[in-house]
């Protein structure tokens, strides 16, 4: 049974079963009852190759859901080729802007004020539009000039009706298709569902400009514009102006001007203490969010997508990334494998071993001008995922970041080598690590946990001494569930004890067919037909046991 399809989203299901059908998935139209919305000449035409981009450009053209949904897919290397998911993760929507009446009507909304009496000039023409949003120009009642980003009317309700038939089309997978059950897509859709209406909420944006305004503040070079809080809202966030352009702008002359190396290497260090350190990271630098400012600085903007990676997560992903730049294969592969939800059924650390070796040896010397950093860590996030390894969403979500920032490096230094930046800033990250864990906090923390320690260790001691004592002291060790074992062996048994009950009714069923007797079924002996039916029986009742438990063995 497929999808109850709604009248009202018509249009969605017939993008979506388009999209489906062009890049090679019509098994999963003709499943869902997605044929439905689709005419006939539509589905009727076999599907054309498509490139990445292709699929890039027709996400961007669906609308903000599907720009955003792109963004989350190219994170996901279990679930799409290489190609794929660096064209999703340059992935930027590209829209007209709205009415200036509707901006107007927005702020005034929002802040309770006339536009005028809250803003001293107010840019009706906007700076850029996005698909959440619009940024326009203004200057504040004390001369202050600002940015003002304000949101799209009725995006919500659009998002919210989008959402809705990316929750059935969701959930029908996971019911109904091994490739739902092996991904868990509902999983992927609530996760998609809470980035998605964070973004929504400007407040948040403002309170990630602020974190990494403050983790930042001692990087020259490197500016983050901060909120203005009174004048920021869920649907209206106000910050400082950057006057800049995009670091892709830059043409030769340009280039020739301004020292590109430094500027380089500064940023891709504040992303290493942004990942490694402060874990809070801009998990969306791509080109159109980073700008070169008239002073020469970096600027970082729209900070509506952040990461966020724990403590244990951020030792792992340094030595991974410290294993690659050094040309430890062997290292990589331990560290990728301590990284990840290992499948025990399917994973081949051989297979995977050798792919990571090869794929760190090849990047091992290159520089910018020939390898992508983010490429290289989606590459090893692809062979984990082809191997039986799910590595963690961090991991991909700090690869999608490093493989828009790999654009932006070669645009302010085209031979700037990020192998070396790593190696060469590993000591001061490790450093600046082990002070962060020594603050105040961390270090009252140990002292209760210590103090605890020593007043429970006498009798905690002594209890150990009186067990010994009174040979009461004993050591469990839960090697196996030996209850599940059990259970195996008297499936087995209980088989192999009716295969040898069905064999002795067929011998002897054989047997009996030479007895003559007056009792007969259709011209037989009928003892000799009842021991044969008895043993068919017996065989398909085996034969559907065996399936059902199979079956149910693989849905689990």
């Amino acid at each position: 049974m497929g999808i109850s399809l709604r009248p009202q989203h018509m249009k969605r299901y017939t993008d979506i079963a388009r999209l489906l059908f062009r890049y090679g998935r019509s098994d999963l139209v003709q499943n869902a009852g997605l044929e439905a919305a689709m005419s006939d000449d539509e589905s009727d035409d076999a599907p054309e190759p498509s490139d990445a981009a292709e699929l890039a450009g027709d996400l961007e053209r669906m609308g903000p859901t599907y720009v955003k949904l792109g963004q989350l897919l190219s994170t996901r290397a279990d679930l799409l080729p290489l190609p794929y998911l660096e064209a999703l993760a340059r992935l930027q929507d590209r829209v007209e802007a709205f009415p200036f009446e509707a901006v107007e009507e927005i702020v005034q909304t929002e802040l309770g004020v006339r536009l005028s009496k809250a803003f001293a000039s107010f840019d009706p023409k906007p700076l850029a539009a996005a698909s959440l949003g619009q940024v326009h120009h203004a200057a504040l009642r004390d001369g202050r000039p600002v940015a003002v980003k304000v949101q799209r009317p009725a995006i919500r309700q659009q998002i919210v009706e989008d959402l809705a038939v990316l929750e059935e089309i969701a959930d029908f997978l996971d019911r109904r298709t091994d490739w739902g059950r092996r991904y868990g897509f509902v999983g992927l859709f609530d996760e998609f569902r809470k980035m998605l209406l964070r973004e929504l909420d400007y407040r948040q944006e403002a309170a990630n400009l602020v974190s990494l305004g403050k983790n930042l503040a001692e990087y020259e070079r490197i500016i983050v514009p901060q909120p203005v809080d009174d004048y920021t809202t869920e649907r209206v966030l106000t910050m400082d102006f950057v006057r800049g352009k995009k670091v892709t702008a830059l043409g030769p002359l340009g280039r020739l001007e301004m020292d590109g190396e430094p500027l380089a290497d500064e940023l891709f260090k504040a992303y290493l203490q942004q990942t490694l350190v402060d874990g809070l990271f801009h998990a969306d630098p791509h080109p159109g969010n980073v700008f070169l400012t008239e002073d020469g600085r970096i600027a970082l903007i729209d900070l509506g997508m952040v990461g966020r990676i724990s403590p244990e997560m951020q030792e792992k992903i340094l030595r991974l990334l410290l294993a690659v730049s050094e040309g430890r294969g062997d290292e990589a592969t331990e560290v990728a494998i301590r990284m990840g939800e290992v499948d025990r059924e399917t994973f081949d650390q051989g297979k995977f071993r050798r792919q990571v070796v090869e794929l760190v040896g090849q990047h091992q010397h290159a520089t910018m001008g020939e390898i992508e950093v983010g490429a290289v860590v989606l590459e090893i996030s692809r062979a984990s995922a082809d191997n039986g390894i799910r590595l963690p969403r961090e991991l991909a979500m700090l690869a999608k970041a490093l493989l828009n920032l790999d654009a932006v490096g070669r645009a302010l230094a085209p031979k700037f080598d990020p192998n070396e930046a790593i190696r060469r800033h590993a000591a001061e990250i490790t450093s600046r690590r082990m002070r962060k864990q020594m603050s105040p906090g961390n270090v009252f923390a140990s002292v209760l946990e210590m103090t605890e320690f020593a007043q429970k260790l006498p009798s905690r001691v002594n209890r150990i001494l009186d067990a010994l004592a009174n040979n009461e002291l004993q050591v469990k060790v839960e090697a196996i569930d030996e209850g599940l074992l059990i259970e195996g062996f008297q499936k087995v048994a209980n088989r192999i004890t009716m295969g040898l009950i069905l064999g002795a009714l067929i011998v002897g069923a054989a047997m009996l067919m030479r007895v003559e007797t007056d009792f007969r079924i259709l011209g037989y002996p009928g003892l000799a037909i009842l021991c044969f039916l008895g043993a068919g029986a017996g065989g398909v009742a085996l034969l559907i046991d065996i399936w059902r438990h199979d079956r149910t063995r693989r849905e689990r």
